[in-house]
């Protein structure tokens, strides 16, 4: 198997023209937004060259394990080698289409001589019945591929979906709905891809990018003596608050002067005896998790009476029934982990054209 260079560097140059671009309407997924307090923002994911790397090591694992050595006996049964076919790529329900350049990927992966021409771009709303591209080139390796192909599209177009819905759901309001890393193993840089592609933001990609002080963290120091001075008189080895201001000390002796201004400090808390400490400590985002209405409403409020800059985000089982509500408290941004750990495959399909 040979990738195809023309196509592949055809294919780059019109993702570098093309990468800063909006890609779905009426919502703008890719660069900065200007009304937004917090300096200093997650990545957020385009299809570049990390991410086509990624899709491409994915993309070997798939081929192995739908060919192995034997490759497609149906296929070679029944198709000749020099049958040429033409297919068109339709959507069976309306959604959000993402993946589109995987799917040449994956074509070229397969036979250089597959020409995919995509009929509309990641992120435009498609309606059954739609096509997205056609496909033409060798019948046999047009069948071999088909599936892997439409795996990648209707993962992707499913989670884009499903957050075109929940940004919809929250127009209007200040929030903004963030992905998380409940993510397929492997797939983490599509699968954020796909949320921008539905009008969504990425949260961190990974431990690496970004600190997030969890529950976890903080009641693991809190079971015993970890040596760390501590004004708790509950008898944890530090608060939140102390919890963000000893990170922000180790940032600053082990993390490159490169990547210490843009390294986002988040803290998780459940309750709210801590939160005025805390706001003083001025973490970049504070997460609260599980925290009904009013709450929120008064987190909003104590927030804006004491530190203005600190962003606040909303957590854990948020559905499309409640987002609305959480949004219209004044929170900064809503995070939800359904995007990518409960979205459903957008039904796609090949069908034939006439030759």
């Amino acid at each position: 198997m040979l990738w195809s260079e023309k196509g592949d560097r055809h294919r780059r140059q019109t993702e570098n023209s093309r990468e800063n671009q909006p890609v779905t309407e009426p919502v703008p997924i890719f660069g900065a937004a200007k009304e937004f307090a917090l300096s200093k923002e997650f990545h957020q994911q385009t299809w570049d060259d990390r991410l086509d790397a990624e899709w491409r090591e994915i993309l070997r694992l798939a081929v192995r394990e739908d060919l192995r050595d034997a490759g497609d006996w149906t296929t070679r049964a029944l198709v000749p080698e020099e049958a040429i076919g033409r297919a068109e790529v339709v959507t069976r329900r309306s959604g959000v289409i993402a993946g589109l350049p995987g799917a040449e990927t994956a074509l070229e992966y397969f036979d250089a001589r597959l020409r995919w021409q995509p009929e509309t771009e990641d992120g435009r709303t498609v309606e059954p019945g739609n096509r997205i591209a056609r496909i033409d080139g060798p019948a046999g390796s047009l069948l071999t591929a088909e599936r892997t192909v439409l795996n990648l599209l209707g993962r992707l177009s499913g989670i884009a979906s499903l957050t075109r819905r929940y940004v919809e759901a929250v127009r209007g309001t200040a929030a903004r709905i963030f992905d998380t890393r409940k993510t397929t193993p492997g797939w983490r840089r599509l699968e954020k891809y796909a949320v921008r592609c539905g009008g969504g933001w990425n949260h961190r990609t990974g431990l690496f990018d970004a600190v997030l002080i969890k529950d976890n963290h903080l009641a693991f120091c809190a079971g015993g003596d970890l040596g760390f001075p501590s004004s708790s008189d509950a008898g944890s080895a530090f608060t939140p608050a102390e919890a963000v201001r000893r990170v922000r000390q180790f940032i600053q002796v082990h993390v490159p002067q490169s990547g210490r201004v843009q390294m986002i400090v988040e803290v998780e808390i459940d309750t709210l005896d801590q939160l005025d400490e805390l706001l003083d400590a001025s973490p970049d985002i504070v997460l609260l998790d599980n925290m009904s209405p009013a709450q929120l409403h008064e987190v909003v409020a104590r927030r804006d009476g004491r530190n203005r800059a600190v962003q606040l985000e909303a957590s854990g089982g948020v559905t499309l029934e409640t987002v609305r509500d959480i949004a219209q408290t004044g929170v900064d941004r809503i995070s939800v982990g359904a995007l990518t750990h409960s979205a459903a495959c957008l039904d796609l399909a090949f069908d034939w054209l006439d030759s």
